[in-house]
């Protein structure tokens, strides 16, 4: 198995950086940073920057960046499984044998692949004639190019200049398809993902490009579009920016959780580095384990419209069953952190963090200036929207001063409040890994009875049909992101089914699974054999199209423009009717259809 993450962030956290890269380039301190000539393209001035607050360095030439493992495999020529092992030794860690994999990672060929389109793409942007207008529009965004090129930044080009490249480099066109960068067409051409786009590096934990997330310049849909889902790359597990953001977050005891790409280059660019935000979805059950881990407390910076309030109590919720502290910064009407630093900078939004208050006060807040604590039957509905965030604390502390703050502004006895909470009580938080104290007991079907999910049936019925008939799975593989299932049994079920060897046998699959997530699979091969030899066309169909249906519904919710929202119900209405998930898998193919992947999977507000 691999060296697990919290070992490998325990290494590059001992590391002296400046000591390690002292050794080979004579460094001088300048301001926070220390710079010297740059040994990767023989430079003879002080180009060369390591920065020990980020963890990393940086040319500002030749561009070469990286942490300390990177240091190792660019310097030493190791791979980097033996670079952590080699930083360990020196800091005096043990990597105990048993955490390191046997033989090369499988995945290694797509991070080359996304490695090496990650440097294509930052070297149009800095290099291309094509690539003008996207840096006109950074310099309108006040973004400078030179730190543009630091955080990683690239540019699509139209066209196919971009596979021919990755191809003489021997890359195969279908690992460019299953890395995400490359699609095929109905007619069975290869074109380029990206096209005509500012993109954003996609980092995992371990500092490795695994995706992309691109702006489109010019006109045409959708602004945003993010990576396809890929064995390197889980949009609904990993943050945008954690990679660079940990140590600032460690020493900061706290995450600032933001909505968009350009939010978190605004801040990191203000000096604000401990911030991070979701891959264009709301947040995920696995994203605030991940928060969980790194800090006490979660900061929510989102917009205060509509859309922006019911992401942060979503996200407050989910944040609250992890046993993370809450608390939410209000921006001025109109404004988001991106505009609101362009104008007062770090300044501006380092006295709305001060002002940020608990997660449940904000719901108060507003609820009193909408007068919903007036009057008995008005009472009761404020009462219903408070009830969420209560249920949701598992901190016992912050669950009893919830519970004697709404029960004294609602005006009801404390009794009677822990007795309606009693009534429905907190609900268990199943993450993979962790284990769950007192289960629901056990039921006759295969829905958990953890979550009240909206299609959790549905979400059951697709996995008892690819159960039935493992043919089902690779028609899923390419069209059913495992983001869109919301049951966490499931969607580590669904996770663990991707991920597993496509001709091992499907019981296999258990031994990649949770403890806690074992018996809903036992249940549903259990059901799925009771039914061997039935046909489950339809029912696959119709549990895909409403995973479909729910995902678009959700994504046209969340738009602010009434007649944006219209246009795009219309748009996206017809591509659903053009799935055609009625086929069977030999008949339908596995290639996208323009309109579908032309479409971004969640689009940010910028």
């Amino acid at each position: 198995m691999m060296i697990p993450d919290e070992i490998v962030e325990q290494v590059r956290d001992a590391a002296d950086l400046v000591a390690v890269i002292g050794e080979a380039v004579p460094l001088k301190k300048m301001g926070a940073d220390w710079r010297g000539a740059c040994p990767f393209h023989g430079g003879t001035h002080r180009n060369f920057a390591v920065v020990p607050k980020k963890g990393m360095y940086y040319c500002y030439v030749c561009h070469e960046a990286g942490d300390v493992f990177k240091w190792y495999m660019m310097r030493a020529g190791l791979d980097y499984p033996t670079a952590v092992r080699e930083v360990a030794r020196r800091v005096g860690i043990v990597i105990p044998e048993r955490a390191v994999r046997e033989g090369p990672d499988p995945r290694e060929p797509l991070f080359a692949a996304v490695s090496a389109a990650q440097d294509w793409f930052a070297r149009q942007l800095r290099e291309a004639a094509e690539a003008d207008a996207a840096r006109r529009y950074l310099v309108e965004r006040e973004i400078p190019l030179e730190r543009a090129a630091e955080l990683g930044l690239g540019f699509a080009p139209r066209g196919k200049a971009l596979l021919e490249e990755l191809t003489k480099l021997g890359i195969p066109e279908e690992r460019l398809v299953e890395a995400g960068l490359a699609k095929r067409w109905e007619d069975g051409t290869l074109g380029a993902r990206f096209r005509d786009r500012l993109l954003f590096p996609i980092h995992d934990g371990r500092g490795r490009v695994v995706g992309f997330g691109g702006r489109l310049l010019g006109p045409g849909e959708a602004k945003y579009l993010n990576s396809p889902e890929s064995p390197i790359y889980h949009k609904g597990t990993m943050l945008y920016n954690l990679h660079a953001a940990r140590p600032a977050i460690r020493q900061e005891g706290a995450v600032l959780v933001v909505e968009g790409y350009f939010d978190v280059l605004r801040l990191v660019l203000a000096g604000i580095e401990h911030v991070v935000a979701p891959l264009g979805t709301a947040l995920t059950t696995e994203q605030a384990a991940l928060i969980k881990r790194l800090a006490p407390t979660a900061v929510l910076l989102y917009d205060s419209d509509k859309a922006g309030l019911r992401a942060t109590f979503r996200a407050g919720d989910e944040l609250l069953q992890h046993g993370v502290r809450v608390r939410v910064a209000t921006l001025p009407e109109g404004e988001d952190p991106d505009s609101l630093v362009r104008a007062g900078g770090a300044e501006a939004l380092e006295a709305l963090l001060k002002d940020a208050i608990d997660v449940l006060e904000r719901k108060i807040q507003l609820l009193d200036r909408r007068g919903w604590f007036e009057g008995v039957e008005h009472r009761r509905d404020a009462l219903d929207k408070l009830l969420p965030t209560l249920r949701a604390a598992s901190d016992p502390i912050t669950r009893d001063l919830y519970v004697g703050t709404v029960a004294v502004r609602v005006g009801i006895s404390r009794e009677v409040l822990e007795g309606e909470l009693r009534a429905r009580p907190t609900l268990p938080v199943a993450t993979p890994g962790r284990a769950i104290s007192s289960p629901p007991p056990p039921r006759r079907d295969d829905t958990p009875r953890r979550r009240s999910v909206p299609g959790a049936r549905m979400e059951g019925l697709l996995l008892r049909a690819i159960c039935a008939d493992p043919s089902w799975l690779e028609r899923a593989r390419g069209t059913i992101a495992m983001d869109q299932f919301e049951v966490p049994a499931y969607r580590a079920i669904y996770a663990a089914l991707l991920a597993a060897d496509r001709s091992g046998p499907l019981a296999s699959v258990s031994e990649q699974l949770a403890p806690e997530y074992r018996d809903a699979w036992a249940r549903l091969l259990e059901s799925s054999e009771k039914v061997a030899g039935y046909r489950w066309d339809a029912e696959f169909a119709a549990a895909a199209q409403a995973l479909d249906e729910r995902a678009l519904e959700r994504e046209i919710a969340a738009l602010r423009d009434p007649a944006e929202r219209a246009r795009r119900y219309q748009e996206l209405s017809a591509q659903a009717q053009a799935r055609r998930w009625y086929k069977k898998p030999a008949e339908q193919s596995r290639r996208p259809t323009r309109a579908r992947d032309d479409r971004a999977d969640s689009p940010q507000e910028d």
